[in-house]
């Protein structure tokens, strides 16, 4: 923790003494900004605070140090652009993801799902792979791929548990979920925070697309990566013809709570779908969720407090930190160092290789929060930008520390470093070329 205020100071002495202005060319509101930006970059990757305590340290600064260097008669007012990212539409929209995330969590309907899908893969491993990494995905498209990974888990456990010792399939069956759970979260703008966090960004840049049009974006690639990972997988740990032994599931018919868990779900969905017809945006509608699951008393005092708080804070963070560099004009200036001559096509490639670089030993809410906002600032193809680099973020997976699903794997025993490296970059590269390529010839056509 010491490292922190040492930090503080010789962000604080490098401004005041000139030395950043002097070094880079910045007036003193951009040598503010960037020393921020050097603070929350370096506090995320050594995550010597924890995530979201950055966040509000990020707004601190802004609030007490960027404000004034900007114009130090600045009314109170002046204030609010940072204040306003932390209760934003896009926080809006995760809080209610997360609240559905909780409903189904709570009342058992997440296990339901998982048990259907994988009653109709039979004992083939295969398939059984397969139906692990669809359900896993499935439901990490709607609720925190984190929860879905320990649940998930807990019901592959008992199935790799009867494998045979030695027959690599239970590390490839282990390897799947946490892969398919990063995989599935591309599929909604609620999936995961680099989605959300381009939505916003590219919203601020008058590009707007509807959540059914975010999944139409995302979800060929995902279902892409999915396949190709299911390849790897079976090739890199073979199951050598043994028969699996999946538990039986006993479960009875719904009951009323939850089939009404189930419509709240199901109009919370169809709202966000229709969000254009409705003329409300989602984030607005993302409150009804919320609404109905604490006033029919399906969720409780406790389970708010459950909610995952410190997410939406480091995504709030992240939001505010584009603002701090856009008012100080440090990302018109960062605009002006890229070649005039540079063509948009290196440009796309150098942020897609930064992001899954990035990614694979950080956050990728960290990393999404770092270069989004650089990359929108150059006015070029802005969702494109912006959809690749959350893209790369979520499919960056070769190592333990890349994901908290990795992690939970990782902690489960059966896995090693070395069983994760060789399908996590393989996928990695694979959704670094796609989107690149393939990305940059379709998402044209759902942004237009």
């Amino acid at each position: 923790m010491i490292s922190v205020p040492i930090a503080l100071a010789l962000a604080w002495g490098l401004v005041s003494s000139g030395i950043v202005s002097d070094l880079l060319g910045l007036n003193l509101p951009q040598s503010v900004s960037f020393m921020i930006l050097v603070l929350a970059a370096l506090f995320w990757v050594t995550e010597w605070i924890p995530l979201y305590l950055t966040s509000f340290m990020i707004l601190l600064l802004q609030l007490v140090w960027l404000v004034p260097a900007i114009d130090p008669a600045a009314p109170k007012g002046a204030r609010a652009p940072y204040l306003a990212p932390f209760f934003s539409e896009i926080i809006l929209l995760f809080l209610g993801g997360f609240v559905l995330a909780s409903l189904l969590h709570k009342f058992g309907l997440d296990r339901r799902l998982a048990n259907g899908l994988l009653k109709w893969t039979g004992t083939s491993p295969a398939k059984a792979m397969l139906g692990f990494m669809m359900a896993s995905a499935l439901l990490s498209m709607w609720m925190s791929n984190t929860a879905t990974a320990a649940m998930m888990f807990a019901i592959l456990l008992p199935v790799a548990q009867k494998i045979p010792e030695g027959n690599p399939f239970a590390k490839g069956l282990a390897v799947s979920i946490p892969f398919a759970c990063n995989l599935g979260g591309l599929g909604t703008p609620i999936g995961t925070p680099p989605n959300a966090i381009a939505l916003n960004f590219m919203a601020t840049k008058g590009v707007h697309i509807s959540f059914l049009g975010w999944m139409a974006a995302t979800i060929p690639f995902m279902l892409f990566f999915i396949f190709i990972l299911w390849f790897f997988l079976l090739k890199i740990f073979p199951h050598g013809g043994y028969q699996l032994e999946l538990p039986e599931a006993s479960e009875g018919g719904l009951s009323g709570v939850q089939k009404l868990v189930l419509g709240i779900f199901g109009l919370t969905v169809t709202c966000w779908f229709a969000s254009d017809l409705l003329d409300l945006s989602i984030g607005t509608l993302s409150l009804i969720p919320v609404i109905l699951a604490f006033g029919f008393g399906l969720l409780k005092g406790p389970d708010f407090k459950a909610l995952p708080w410190d997410v939406l804070f480091m995504v709030g963070g992240g939001i505010c930190l584009g603002v701090g560099l856009d008012k100080s004009g440090l990302t018109a200036k960062i605009v002006t160092l890229i070649p005039e001559d540079q063509t948009f096509w290196i440009i796309l490639v150098a942020f897609g290789i930064v992001a899954a670089l990035m990614t694979t030993f950080m956050s990728n809410t960290a990393t999404a929060n770092l270069l989004v906002p650089l990359a929108v600032s150059l006015n070029q193809e802005v969702g494109l930008l912006a959809i690749m680099i959350a893209m790369n973020c979520s499919t960056a997976m070769a190592l333990p520390i890349s994901t908290p699903p990795n992690a939970i794997a990782f902690g489960s025993g059966l896995l090693e470093t070395r069983d994760m490296y060789r399908p996590g970059v393989l996928i990695s590269l694979v959704a670094l070329a796609s989107t690149l390529v393939l990305g940059a010839w379709y998402w044209p056509f759902i942004l237009n």
